[in-house]
């Protein structure tokens, strides 16, 4: 059965979410969203590409910033409305320069930072 990515349910502004998830070390990286171009982009070259709500442009993911997300695995969830990226990533996957964007955790009711910052 081949893919179509018209198969899968976006929101309406025609989004769907997107986990990448660390092939290797099972840790949640991120959450982006995509478009069902940015979905075939993605299954075409093998670099992940999302859609940027912000710009209202395609953001290919290490573009800019050289940390790269290659595709290893697309896996779609049970209702169809949200991805599942499993990549290798090269580098921080967190535009503040962190491992993931996930950094912060509620412990007792406190929010308390729990990664830093990679060095350069």
């Amino acid at each position: 059965m081949s893919f179509d990515s018209a198969s899968l349910t976006y929101n309406d502004a025609g989004l769907i979410p997107a986990i990448a998830q660390d092939v290797a070390s099972g840790e949640v990286l991120m959450l982006a969203w995509m478009n069902s171009e940015a979905v075939a982009r993605t299954l075409e070259t093998g670099r992940v590409t999302y859609w940027s709500r912000s710009r209202q442009a395609f953001w290919i993911k290490g573009e800019t910033s050289g940390h790269v997300q290659r595709l290893v695995e697309m896996r779609v969830d049970c209702d169809r409305d949200c991805l599942l990226l499993q990549i290798e990533q090269v580098g921080p996957a967190c535009h503040t320069n962190r491992r993931s964007c996930f950094y912060t955790a509620l412990r007792d009711g406190v929010e308390t930072e729990i990664m830093a910052p990679e060095a350069d």
